[in-house]
């Protein structure tokens, strides 16, 4: 019952965050499809195919791909790329092998998102500021400085959270799809004749006999369906019902009234095409239109930031990618986070595409063509999860054939946009799988030489039994990896012969699923007399805080005084060298320089700092 309650204010949240990206498509994508670059003129059948199109793309792909199907494929309730590939447990697969390919291939997809993270705050306001010109022409000088403006104040509030201005996010976001839905009914009462592009003929019809212009233009139909990612990425906040009852009950309503009253206001008045969405707006209202639409777009633009610092907290967890600041926002909600140097980056590249592109008619070529990407990589790791967990394979195999062919033909008609600019989202997740891979392989190189030389964990526990070094009063704690005796232990014994009476080797792991309940966070093993070997796991959508971890220890039985532990961490600076086999001499050196900016383990692991003793080494990798 309490369940039930609470599914309304649910629904109305996922509103606010989820559907800010696919609510504010009816802004340019219509329009986009009939640019002077697609080469298309806005004839009654060229128009009712077009629309047939993105109503039955909002069918198929968002109706039935993610909210019927792909949303089943969740990591224990988190959805997302990274959550689909942690499914698979690819992470220690070995290089080569099938789960190691979906690993990369995973990685390149939330490389992608990157791509389209910087471009979605830049043409979702700028094409909402653009409807001024529609009311006062001369307005048209004042668009860039507007949307550069309401950019730069967007993410300059990131570092105080999300949660003091999410709770309008919701009642916003129902205004909007309401006015959506009023706007079109105004345009379809004038022309009815409209609702002939809900039979899927017309759009079937176009595709046949459209030719390459026909194909080209899906690449413009695609901007109606880009924010459908977000559907599966942000399930974790709100899950799967209430996402599914915003959109059936209120977001596709919306969305198909309106693209439809805008072809309605094409039919009858094909010079509305330049701006069919503000056309469509009584004369009288167009400001107040225009400041619903910005607010629309901001909401988008703060789902889309939010969830890259998302995105991001995940990859650092897992080891994918460099450890950096993560700051927590809200005492209460665990999503909402604030990371400084992603923030500043996606506001200098948002500021630049809309100095350097100028228009959302200009963004739109390079609008979708990584999100499209994204989306057929979805339905090849949902096969291999299906796989995995035994569905019901004839059906997911007719599912994914459909899927497959739809997305394929999205992502090549966005392919023709690379010289139009497509090339940015690409360059972009070129950048960051490089990044990605590169960190995640110097790891391992560096743990490789670290460890070269050490014995086995339990030999020397039993060395250092039979041979004990000079003891002084408290607890020493060295972290440690694999089944080997951590190389700062041993360096620091070689040089000082001294050692804390209690030992404690500490691994921390980060598991593949999103969440790792307290009860289940750490596994405390004695390898011998005053050494304890203790393991804390954490969720890939946790931030680990050691001693706040060591604190549960009593209650398994091992008593740790905190006040008198020191951590030994090392501080390793790293040299690329061609002697020892890896990577290549400009990825090594791309790692080192990631090595050197990265965040510090006293503060990743959220460590007193005057507790922490560093070691030095140099390593050559």
């Amino acid at each position: 019952m309490n369940e039930d309650r609470r599914l309304p204010r649910l629904a109305l949240a996922a509103l606010g965050v989820v559907y800010g990206d696919i609510g504010t498509s009816p802004v340019y994508a219509l329009r986009a499809c009939f640019s002077p670059d697609s080469h298309l003129s806005p004839t009654p059948a060229n128009l009712l195919g077009i629309l047939s199109l993105i109503i039955w793309s909002l069918l198929v792909t968002v109706t039935l791909k993610y909210l019927t199907v792909v949303m089943n494929a969740n990591n224990k309730g988190e959805g997302g790329i990274v959550a689909l590939v942690a499914l698979l447990n690819p992470w220690r697969a070995k290089p080569g092998s099938l789960r190691h390919l979906l690993m990369l291939i995973g990685l390149f997809g939330g490389a992608l998102l990157f791509g389209d993270a910087t471009i979605t705050p830049a043409i979702s306001v700028l094409s909402a500021i653009e409807g001024i010109k529609v009311a006062t022409p001369a307005l048209h000088r004042w668009i860039i400085p507007i949307t550069l403006a309401i950019l730069a104040a967007l993410f300059m509030i990131q570092r105080r959270g999300t949660g003091s201005v999410g709770v309008i996010f919701g009642p916003v976001m129902v205004l909007w799809f309401v006015v959506l839905g009023v706007l079109g009914v105004r345009g379809i009462v004038e022309h009815p004749a409209i609702l002939a592009a809900l039979n899927p003929w017309h759009g079937l019809h176009f595709l046949m006999h459209g030719g390459f212009v026909g194909f080209a233009v899906l690449g413009a139909v695609f901007l109606s369906v880009t924010g459908a990612e977000a559907l599966y990425a942000d399930m974790g906040h709100f899950g799967v019902a209430p996402i599914r009852i915003a959109w059936y009950t209120l977001v596709l309503p919306g969305l198909v009234l309106n693209y439809l009253g805008q072809g309605a206001l094409i039919l009858s008045t094909p010079e509305a095409v330049d701006a069919p969405f503000y056309h469509l707006v009584p004369t009288s209202l167009i400001y107040p239109a225009v400041v619903l639409t910005a607010l629309a777009t901001v909401i988008a633009s703060q789902a889309v930031i939010s969830g890259c610092f998302s995105l991001v907290r995940q990859l650092v967890q897992l080891g994918q990618f460099p450890r950096m600041n993560i700051v927590q926002t809200s005492s209460e909600e665990q999503g909402q986070i604030y990371i400084p140097f992603v923030n500043w980056t996606l506001l200098i590249a948002t500021l630049g595409l809309v100095l350097g592109f100028k228009s959302s008619d200009n963004l739109s070529a390079a609008y979708g063509i990584a999100v499209s990407a994204t989306m057929v990589i979805t339905t090849v790791l949902s096969l291999f999860v299906a796989r995995r967990y035994n569905w019901r394979l004839p059906i997911v195999y007719a599912l994914t054939s459909v899927f497959i062919f739809i997305d394929l033909g999205f992502y090549a008609s966005k392919m023709l946009k690379i010289e139009g600019g497509g090339w940015y989202p690409l360059a972009i997740a070129a950048s960051a799988f490089i990044v990605m891979i590169t960190w995640s392989r110097g790891r391992s190189l560096l743990a490789k030489e670290l460890f070269k030389d050490t014995e086995p964990l339990q030999e020397f526990a039993d060395k250092l039994v039979a041979n004990p070094p000079y003891r002084i009063p408290g607890t020493a704690v060295f972290f440690t990896f694999g089944t080997h005796a951590p190389p700062r232990l041993v360096w620091h014994l070689e040089r000082h012969h001294v050692l804390q009476e209690r030992l404690i080797l500490l691994t921390v792991l980060t598991e593949d699923e999103p969440r790792v309940a307290t009860t289940e966070r750490l596994q405390i093993v004695s390898i011998a007399p005053s050494i304890t070997r203790i393991t804390v796991r954490y969720g890939f959508m946790q931030e680990p805080n050691i001693p706040v971890a060591l604190r549960l220890c009593e209650k398994l039985g091992l008593d740790l005084d905190l006040e008198h532990v020191t951590y030994y961490l090392g501080h390793e600076t790293v040299i690329p060298t061609s002697d020892v086999p890896g990577m290549a001499m400009w990825r090594e050196s791309l790692y080192s320089f990631l090595a050197r900016n990265a965040m510090r383990p006293t503060a990743f692991y959220q460590l007193p700092p005057e507790d922490v003793v560093e070691l030095g080494f140099q390593v050559e990798i």
